[in-house]
C-alpha cells in the first residue's frame, strides 16, 4: 500500500532523471496525502526525425482515480493504489493498464505498522542512497456532468520485499531508470511485455525510518516529519498485520 509519500528532489534533478524537457518550479513537498495534485511522468507526442527533444511531458494529476467511465463520484471509493497483480483485469484499471501508464517521481513513502491493541507505527520509507525514484502509476481523464475535466491517479502495488515485510505487505512498484522507456510505451508494449516490472523493489534499495506520528496530519508538511525516533525492537519485527494510513483528515477537496 501507498498512503502517504513525498518528493524532495528539485526541478531540475526532475528533469534530468526522467529526462524531461523542462519543469515549472515547485517546493520540496514532504507529507502528499490522497486527492492532492501529484506530479507524474507521461509518453507524449513521438519528436520529430532529427529532433532531440523527449517525447516525456510533466502532467498534474489529482491522486485518486477515477475511471472516465463513472458519473457520479459521490458514492465511489478513493482509489489512491492499483493491485499491479489484478490491475489488467480490473474494469476500473484496464483501460490506463493499456493506454496510459506513467511514472510517479518519488523521495521515498510512508508506511504504518500495526502491532496488535497498540498505535500504528509510522516509517518514513526512503532510498538508502537518497536521490528519486519512480513508482509505476497510471492516470485517467473524468469529467463530470458540467464538462469540467480533469486528470487522475493511482500508484501500483505489489507485494512488499523482505525487508520492509515487517511493516506491511504491500509497497509501491519502484519501475528503474533502464526501463522507463518500455513503461511508458503504450504504443507497442502491451501489458503483457510489461508484466516483468511489476515486482517488489531489490531489497537494498530502501531503508525503513521509525518515525513520529506528526506525518499523520497532513497539515504537517516541513522535514521535521522524517526526523528519526527510537528504533523498532526486534521482537516487534514479527507477524505483522495489515494497516492503514490515518483516514480521519487525510482527505482534501479536489486541488
Amino acid at each position: 500500500m501507498c498512503g502517504r509519500f513525498s518528493l524532495l528532489g528539485t526541478p531540475e534533478e526532475i528533469e534530468a532523471w526522467f529526462d524531461l524537457m523542462e519543469l515549472e518550479e515547485f517546493p520540496p513537498r514532504y507529507n502528499i496525502a490522497p486527492t492532492q495534485p501529484i506530479l507524474m511522468v507521461v509518453s507524449g507526442e513521438t519528436p520529430p526525425p532529427g529532433s532531440n527533444r523527449s517525447n516525456r511531458r510533466a502532467l498534474l494529476v489529482r491522486w485518486g482515480f477515477i475511471p472516465g467511465w463513472v458519473k457520479d463520484t459521490a458514492n465511489y471509493p478513493l482509489m489512491i493504489n492499483a493491485r499491479a497483480e489484478t490491475a489488467i483485469e480490473k474494469a476500473s484499471f484496464k483501460a490506463a493498464m493499456r493506454h496510459r501508464r506513467a511514472l510517479i517521481p518519488a523521495s521515498g513513502f510512508y508506511e504504518w505498522r500495526r502491532n496488535g491493541d497498540r498505535k500504528a507505527q509510522a516509517y518514513w520509507v526512503r532510498p538508502r542512497d537518497g536521490g528519486v525514484v519512480a513508482f509505476a502509476g497510471l492516470y485517467e481523464p473524468w469529467a463530470n456532468a458540467e464538462g469540467s475535466e480533469m486528470d487522475t491517479g493511482a500508484v501500483l502495488t505489489t507485494e512488499a520485499n523482505e525487508n520492509l515485510r515487517f511493516i506491511h505487505d504491500r509497497m509501491p512498484v519502484v519501475i528503474e531508470q533502464k526501463d522507463f522507456s518500455r513503461w511508458l510505451d503504450c504504443k507497442t508494449q502491451e501489458p503483457r511485455h510489461v508484466a516483468d516490472l511489476l515486482k517488489p523493489a531489490r531489497e537494498d534499495l530502501f531503508e525503513a525510518i521509525r518515525v513520529s506520528d506528526k506525518v499523520n496530519k497532513f497539515e504537517n508538511t516541513g522535514p521535521e516529519i522524517q526526523e528519526r525516533v527510537e528504533e523498532t525492537p526486534p521482537e516487534e519485527r514479527k507477524k505483522p498485520q495489515r494497516s492503514k494510513p490515518p483516514q480521519s483528515d487525510a482527505q482534501m477537496k479536489l486541488f
